[in-house]
């Protein structure tokens, strides 16, 4: 047995390093790595080819059965907030909520919001000119107010379902998605005002404003004096949907899956009870935020050409959708290969909590390939079987692989050149403060949450 666990565990870390060396040094796509790296975990952890070959299969349709067509339905809710303005309406209406000289905490949760149905790359870039439009006005550095926007943007990305990176991870450990839904909205709050906070401490270290210069932006020297920030024009609030338009779409799947995980919980599943547990199943419960979005936001456009945005959503789930799949098929021939049992027994004997193992895991993979979403899923695929038979609460440790992916995005993260670009950053040392430091510091907050938490459930 002790020869067979050498095995296992040879296997798994040369499938690891494979992964990790595909996905950086060659043309390799994440997709094909992963599934190389299964077969090479599972071949050399002692399993017979055609087994393996079943278990990638069975690994890869058994994940997708559960998240596939909530991801596909997802995208396209957001593809109809984003072309139709909504999530234009839901950040000028925040800015209005909380008030004058707060700007940055509405842009913080404005992008805590958004960031749930719409990819967080596509989500900065949509909000960016609200984000020039306030600093030009209220004289705030665009440094504070689109950094504030990324840390809300980038928590519910990383943290909070229907977004594919969560939503696998959910998914590979079996966690009911309305309870990661709930913990990752509450665990983003802490995030949230430590992001915040460093956001209006770099302001002030690196103060710019927009102008219409070649540069597109200006440092001055002395700080431009606070303006109540102008009402939108009559003309562009004609061009939005209303805040409660906008809304629709996003809340009513999260109500319905909510609704279902109380009741399941509490064990009301007959009678009338049945019905909500129904519309509270996430397939239905997004689909219904998908028609809620048709039948609002889609009246503003043609049959055709709203038609044509869904399918333009769906486009960019495929590679995603592929993505988590393969993470799932390398969790299944771990589990079958028999790596995860005998690594459980070794590590149990440690005084490393057990709910830290995926935070560590995603916190390396991320380091080295840059895609929180990689590394959430890798992660979740190699501790899951790990952790299933050890004393942990499996919704804790889903959001730990999550949380550990958010660890120092820098050159080989896509958002990391999207809000420098954005914000108008070249200067590698300020990038780095712009984008790389803050998303350290929610993951050290991160860690610290869920150190706390584990405390107590």
């Amino acid at each position: 047995m002790e020869e067979n666990g050498v095995l296992m565990v040879v296997g798994l870390v040369l499938a690891v390093v494979a992964l990790i060396s595909f996905v950086l040094w060659t043309r390799i796509h994440a997709f094909l790595a992963l599934i190389i790296a299964a077969s090479i975990a599972g071949l050399v952890g002692g399993m017979e080819p055609a087994a393996v070959a079943s278990a990638i299969s069975s690994g890869f349709g058994s994940t997708l059965s559960s998240i596939g067509i909530v991801i596909g339905l997802g995208v396209m809710i957001g593809q109809l907030l984003e072309v139709t303005g909504a999530a234009e309406t839901l950040a000028y209406s925040l800015i209005r909520f909380v008030g004058r000289k707060k700007e940055e905490w509405a842009m913080a949760i404005a992008g805590y919001i958004v960031s749930i149905p719409i990819f967080v790359d596509s989500a900065f870039v949509i909000l960016n000119p609200l984000v020039k439009a306030l600093s030009r006005k209220t004289g705030k550095s665009v440094i504070t107010l689109g950094v504030a926007l990324a840390v809300g943007l980038v928590i519910t990305h990383s943290l909070v379902p229907p977004t594919p990176g969560p939503l696998g991870v959910a998914g590979i450990f079996g966690v009911d998605i309305g309870v990661m839904i709930g913990l990752g909205l509450l665990f983003g709050i802490p995030l949230m005002i430590a992001g915040v906070l460093y956001a209006k401490w770099l302001g002030n270290r690196i103060y710019q404003i927009p102008d219409d210069s070649e540069e597109g932006f200006s440092r001055p020297d002395a700080k431009q004096a606070y303006q109540e920030f102008l009402n939108l024009s009559q003309e562009r609030a004609k061009d939005l949907p209303s805040l409660g338009t906008s809304l629709l779409p996003i809340l009513v799947p999260i109500i319905l899956i909510f609704l279902n995980t109380t009741l399941s919980a509490l064990d009301l599943k007959t009678g009338v009870f049945s019905i909500f547990i129904f519309l509270g199943s996430p397939i239905i419960a997004v689909s219904v935020g998908l028609i809620a979005a048709i039948c609002t936001l889609g009246r503003r456009m043609s049959r055709p050409e709203a038609i044509k945005q869904m399918e333009e959503g769906i486009k960019s789930a495929g590679i995603i959708l592929l993505v988590t799949g393969a993470g799932g098929a390398f969790g299944f021939v771990l589990r079958e290969s028999g790596a995860g049992d005998f690594i459980a027994n070794q590590i149990a004997g440690l005084p490393l909590p057990a709910v830290l193992i995926p935070f560590v895991i995603a916190t390396l993979v991320r380091l080295i390939q840059g895609s929180g979403t990689v590394a959430m899923v890798t992660a979740a695929s190699i501790s899951a079987p790990i952790l299933a038979n050890l004393e942990v609460n499996m919704a804790l440790a889903a959001q730990a692989a999550a949380m550990g992916a958010l660890v120092f995005s820098y050159f080989n993260d896509s958002l990391f050149w999207v809000v420098n670009r954005m914000l108008g950053i070249k200067d590698v040392k300020e990038q780095i403060l712009v984008w790389s430091v803050p998303t350290t510091i929610l993951w050290f907050v991160s860690l610290v949450v869920l150190i706390i938490a584990n405390l107590f459930v």
